[in-house]
């Protein structure tokens, strides 16, 4: 007993706890009513950044309503890359005029512009292509609610705008450097946040041609295409792969007959797959069309998947026939499977066809010629997809699940974000039956902002709490418009 208490310190303790017993009062604390308040003042905050995001939905929608398309539309905007760059003249470059950046401590002392948004575009698009100009130059309204939206909340970090066409408009402005092959692969369609904003949450077959007549070339943008396709897969999506020439492969055989999440590590997994696909034999796109229905049939009726879209993606140099008599076992009248087809190579003898099968089931049909259309074609499909929730207007904010970010890391190292997002539907009258997706606006939140709203020293346990449920959420989760 004298051991234990030599060594535990009880005394000690026992001591201090008299000296300071005059000041320390137990306070009883309603546990309910203490949740009830942390709800509100977290409701408080998701409200507060929603709305900031609802301003430049409003403000984007509004703007693209006001401005007409002029193919011929010449206008210098600030181009995230190009910005301050001279050429050996010492004068600015095209789209790369004077653009101040100053260290800012709110934004971890990176140089940025408070004031003005600026512009990346993807490096394989035309900086100066007339629908990027376009879009740009309306979109510049944005600038006002950016700074207003900052103004109004200041612990607002980065605000932007992806549009459908490509581009992507980021408040505070900063400068973009590409890699060391002068690239900048950042595509904002691509993105978490942009693909749950678009589009319902989906399931996924596709179709790759493996046949004779694939060899060569056609066989690698193939696998370009089914790689670009997965890119524009999310979280919230489900899918699978299968190979065809007189028999189906299956790229993954462990996965016959199933479809499964489209998270990170699946992704990966399914592309390394592709690299062993090889072509030879005959094409018999019947057996794949049939065990494609049959699949997302079953998957649908199991209740695992997204329980929203499906859709079959087609990829192949051509086909014979349209394939009508399986069109109308599975899929007609209701047509709740779209087939997107993409047509491989230069040949056109089979575009017919496969442009048929397309529009019988509501899909779309798009020619892949070289490697260098394989993007631009591939996301065509989320502009369907998007339809309607563009017709119905549905505003639906959607918050990512928690990411890491580097761009802000600070002392303690990487910054887990997540961000909240809208849609942008064109509003114009002669294309609001066609349903326009115009792009998505998006704003990041820290998670440590989340746990602001959380008084430390009563509830360290909630805020454990919320920053698990933040790390495992492996769905994004979409809060209803208001």
């Amino acid at each position: 007993k004298s051991i234990a208490a030599k060594y535990s310190g009880s005394q000690l303790l026992q001591k201090k706890y008299k000296e300071y017993e005059k000041d320390v009062a137990i306070e009883e604390i309603d546990g309910l009513q203490l949740v009830k308040k942390l709800a509100k003042n977290m409701e408080e905050m998701f409200h507060k950044k929603s709305e900031a995001v609802r301003r430049l939905v409003e403000a984007a929608e509004d703007a693209h309503l006001k401005h007409e398309f002029d193919a011929d539309l010449q206008y210098e905007y600030f181009n995230a890359v190009l910005i301050n760059e001279r050429d050996e003249e010492g004068n600015y470059l095209e789209l790369g005029k004077e653009f101040i950046l100053v260290p800012n401590d709110h934004f971890n002392n990176l140089p940025v512009n408070i004031s003005l948004s600026d512009v990346q575009v993807p490096t394989n698009m035309y900086n100066k292509d007339p629908a990027i100009v376009n879009g740009v130059y309306w979109s510049e309204s944005l600038n006002k609610v950016f700074v207003d939206n900052f103004d109004r909340d200041p612990s607002l970090i980065w605000q932007y705008f992806g549009s459908a066409k490509g581009f992507f408009r980021q408040y505070p402005g900063i400068k973009w450097e590409p890699d060391e092959n002068g690239v900048i692969a950042f595509d904002c369609r691509n993105r978490k946040w942009y693909i749950q904003a678009a589009t319902s949450p989906k399931d996924v077959v596709i179709l790759v041609d493996v046949s004779g007549s694939m060899k060569g070339l056609r066989l690698t943008i193939a696998k370009q295409t089914v790689s670009s396709i997965l890119d524009t897969l999310g979280d919230d999506d489900f899918f699978n792969i299968i190979a065809y020439n007189e028999e189906l492969h299956y790229v993954e055989p462990c996965l016959n007959g199933t479809l499964v999440q489209a998270d990170r590590a699946n992704k990966e997994h399914f592309r390394e797959h592709l690299d062993k696909l090889f072509a030879k034999g005959i094409g018999m796109l019947d057996i794949a069309l049939n065990e494609a229905f049959n699949m997302l049939s079953e998957f649908n009726h199991t209740g695992q998947g997204s329980i929203c879209s499906q859709a079959i993606m087609l990829i192949t140099d051509g086909a014979v026939d349209t394939y009508d008599t399986i069109f109308a076992k599975y899929n007609w009248p209701d047509r709740k499977i779209r087939i997107f087809t993409y047509l491989i190579g230069r040949e056109t003898a089979f575009a017919d066809n496969l442009k048929w099968m397309a529009c019988a089931n509501k899909g779309f049909f798009t020619q892949i010629s070289t490697l260098a259309d394989v993007q631009e074609n591939v996301m065509e499909y989320l502009h369907v997809l998007s339809r309607p929730k563009v017709i119905d207007q549905e505003h639906d904010v959607v918050w990512t699940e928690a990411y890491i970010d580097s761009t802000l890391a600070d002392d303690q190292g990487l910054v887990l974000m997540t961000t909240v997002a809208m849609p942008v539907f064109s509003k114009q009258n002669e294309t609001r039956s066609k349903g326009i997706l115009l792009g998505v606006v998006g704003t990041d939140v820290p998670v440590k902002e989340l746990l602001k709203t959380i008084p430390k020293y009563k509830v360290i346990l909630i805020q454990f709490q919320i920053f698990v449920a933040l790390m495992i959420l492996s769905w994004g989760h979409r809060i209803p418009a208001r």
